[in-house]
């Protein structure tokens, strides 16, 4: 089975088989075995025994490893997992400030900012009137206005982008 092992910001391909384990092209014997009642395994690689801890991280391939005392942060992934998580970094854009979006049906009643103004975090951008109630919906973080999606008097419904934002950088 070959995995692409991300460590220390360096991609290294391991290939394991029946007799051990290769490196960058260069077969060494090893063996894995677990210590009964513990989280330990004994690793041995040509000839050397390491006691390893591995905890899974939080997601898919991520683990903490603890070898002889020292801990290292690694992600191990097959060659098809790995193709598809170098895709899904690769197509993701930063999208900037999270969109104001609205958090229930209801009616607009005042838009407070247009295409290009600069807000800061928590500044009221769009006031909607919902149950009865007026609710003044704020900027999540500083940026400038992307674009805005309603005006006065419009009806939205729930989860409607209402303002979007970029970066301050952006502008």
């Amino acid at each position: 089975m070959r995995y692409l092992v991300d460590l220390d910001g360096q991609r290294v391909e391991v290939v394991l088989d029946a007799d051990g384990v290769s490196v960058h092209g260069e077969h060494v014997a090893a063996h894995l075995a677990d210590v009964e009642g513990t989280t330990v395994r004994l690793v041995t690689i040509g000839g050397v025994q390491h006691r390893v801890v591995a905890r899974r991280g939080a997601a898919r391939g991520q683990y903490a490893l603890w070898i002889d005392g020292w801990r290292l942060d690694v992600e191990a992934l097959d060659e098809r997992a790995r193709a598809i998580r170098d895709l899904a970094a690769a197509s993701a854009k930063a999208s900037g400030p999270a969109p104001v979006v609205a958090p229930m049906p209801g009616l607009i009643v005042r838009v407070e900012v247009a295409v290009g103004d600069r807000v800061v975090a928590g500044q009221g951008v769009v006031v909607m009137e919902a149950m009865k109630m007026e609710n003044e919906l704020r900027a999540p973080a500083a940026g400038v206005v992307r674009a805005v999606h309603v005006e006065a008097g419009a009806a939205v419904e729930k989860g409607t982008a209402l303002v979007e934002f970029d970066d301050e950088d952006a502008a």
